[in-house]
């Protein structure tokens, strides 16, 4: 029996490697091994013209700063925000805190969709200033600029950031703050000699994440910014598509990807030391009663409304405000062909290929997902084995989508592994995004279970297999729902690599939303708008699943 288990332990960790090595660096590989070898002989221009290049060297140094920027602002504003989520007590308190997590399960066209509603040439903001006032032009203009694109960014990772942050900051005993104080120490002193160096390597570890997203960032740039503010995504994007430049576009993509995995390797570094560093004493809120104390509660909570709340309820308002009056118009027209298109697809089917795209990747993620639990938490192989797979799982995530979808069709052409013109690779696309999530939703809780019941199950003769069903099933079951939940909304928002790898026939509704988007017409605006309505509910009712399962304190998302 202990040998049958220990192969069948090796077959499953087979599987995930096994996808993993078919469908990522198979796919990278070859669009590699085609750029850098198009003749059979290693031709390394596309390393030369980008290190010759003024250009792509402030490509490079853009994206670093704006990465940069985004992160810096981001943890700027969830720092307070934490500390009173942390310390205080106020009514909705967990409901607002569940309510942030909201645009991290947002698609991308999505929030972009959102704040152009918001704040673009034809935004509510805009539209109402231009009544008031009589104005011929918008008086805001942050269309296409680096402001509107760090906005953005903070509105897409303040959850990320803020979850983090309080779940380690609420496991540290009050009492060091408590003799602080005691002894004498100023408000700045708890913040600068306390707070802060405890907090440390959570900051870190949540500014390398929001860090590794604002790097990678893709649809915000590209909708928001265009080839002007190009990072190295888009600008992959930009040489692969448009230019069909492919030795300087994968140049690009490994530079990316080596940056990222660096960044990778040192936040799994963090993880580890922020899973050995909680303790079992957590902070205990309290009302606020000072005015001072309320003030800051109230600012907080008003700045944190006002970023995650205004566009959404902006893109909401515009899909349903036509000519100074509420109309479904622009939902009825979703059906309708308006511009003749042959490439026109009924929403209806798109909500349908989306949410079927979607339940395929759930289950794909759930599977690989938990099997990288299982090794990277030491449950099936070595510890160092562990170490090793889980910064490389996090490597879909540092790679362009543009050089994964192209990789799809240019490595996955032939028998037996012929799928170019196969829908199946959009959920293959969409799982290697969505593991890591699920792996990521699923460790902390499998970390959490003592080692003492699976052990005294053994003793008592229970199987292996016994035991994960009736012991450790059970008490992964709410993160394994996280888990699945993540992975269905990851999938239906995801938008790079359905570019490449979506037939015509079968467009996603962010593929759907970005071609509105990209046709003139205030028709084609308002179908977006209403379009992002949609998935923004679907994409709701996912969140509200995610926060009904989902473990206070567990997981990091």
């Amino acid at each position: 029996m202990n040998t049958i288990w220990r192969w069948g332990r090796y077959g499953l960790f087979a599987l995930p490697l096994l996808f993993f090595g078919l469908f990522y660096v198979y796919p990278v590989a070859t669009i590699f091994d085609i750029s850098f070898r198009p003749d059979g002989v290693l031709d390394l221009s596309g390393f030369v013209s980008i290190a010759t290049s003024a250009y792509y060297r402030d490509t490079l140094v853009f994206t670093v700063y704006q990465a940069t920027l985004s992160t810096f602002f981001t943890i700027l504003l969830v720092l307070p925000g934490a500390y009173v989520f942390v310390h205080y007590k106020f009514p909705g308190r967990s409901l607002l805190l569940s309510l942030s997590t909201l645009p991290f399960v947002l698609p991308t066209v999505v929030v972009a969709t959102a704040f152009l509603a918001l704040v673009g040439p034809r935004g509510l903001l805009n539209t109402a200033l231009m009544n008031w006032f009589n104005l011929e032009t918008p008086p805001i203009a942050l269309q296409q600029t680096l402001t509107l694109i760090l906005i953005v960014h903070v509105f897409y990772n303040y959850s990320v950031a803020l979850r983090i942050i309080v779940a380690y900051w609420s496991s540290i005993s009050s009492r060091i703050e408590d003799a602080a104080s005691v002894l004498g120490a100023s408000n700045w002193q708890l913040w600068w000699k306390i707070r802060l160096p405890l907090l440390r390597s959570a900051i870190f570890a949540a500014a390398l994440l929001v860090f590794i997203f604002t790097f990678t960032s893709f649809g915000v740039v590209l909708i928001l910014g265009g080839i002007r503010f190009a990072t190295l995504e888009v600008q992959i994007y930009y040489q692969t598509v448009n230019l069909l430049n492919l030795p300087t576009a994968a140049a690009l993509s490994l530079v990316q990807i080596f940056i990222m995995l660096l960044a990778m390797l040192y936040y799994a570094r963090l993880q580890r030391q922020i899973a050995t560093n909680q303790t079992v004493v957590p902070i205990k809120p309290k009302k606020a009663k000072t005015w001072r104390t309320r003030l800051l509660v109230g600012v907080n909570l008003f700045v944190m409304l006002a970023l995650l709340l205004m566009p959404l309820l902006a893109l909401v308002i515009r899909s349903l405000w036509i000519d100074g009056a509420i109309s479904f118009e622009y939902y009825t027209l979703l059906g309708e062909n308006v511009r003749n298109s042959i490439l026109f697809v009924p929403p209806s089917h798109a909500i349908a290929n989306s949410i079927a795209f979607g339940l395929m990747t759930t289950l794909m993620a759930v599977i690989l997902g938990t099997l990288l639990a299982y090794i990277i938490g030491d449950r099936l192989l070595p510890a160092r084995v562990g170490r090793f797979i889980d910064p490389l799982i996090m490597l879909p995530l540092a790679t362009s989508a543009v050089t994964l979808g192209l990789g799809f069709i240019l490595a996955l052409d032939e028998s037996p592994l012929n799928l170019r013109t196969s829908w199946v690779l959009v959920p293959i696309a969409h799982s290697l995004v969505a593991t890591p999530f699920v792996t990521r939703s699923v460790l902390p809780a499998m970390r959490q279970i003592p080692p003492s019941l699976p052990e005294a199950a053994q003793v008592l003769g229970a199987s292996p297999l016994r035991i994960w069903r009736r012991i450790e099933l059970p008490l992964l079951s709410r993160s394994l729902v996280v888990g699945a939940t993540f992975a269905f909304a990851i999938s239906l928002g995801e938008f790079g690599a359905s570019v490449f790898v979506a037939r015509p026939d079968t467009p996603t509704m962010p593929l759907i939303i970005y071609r509105l988007l990209g046709q003139p017409g205030t028709t084609n605006y308002g179908q977006a708008l209403a379009m992002s309505v949609i998935l923004l509910l679907v994409c709701l009712a996912s969140f509200l699943l995610i926060e009904r399962f989902r473990d206070v304190g567990v997981g990091e998302f």
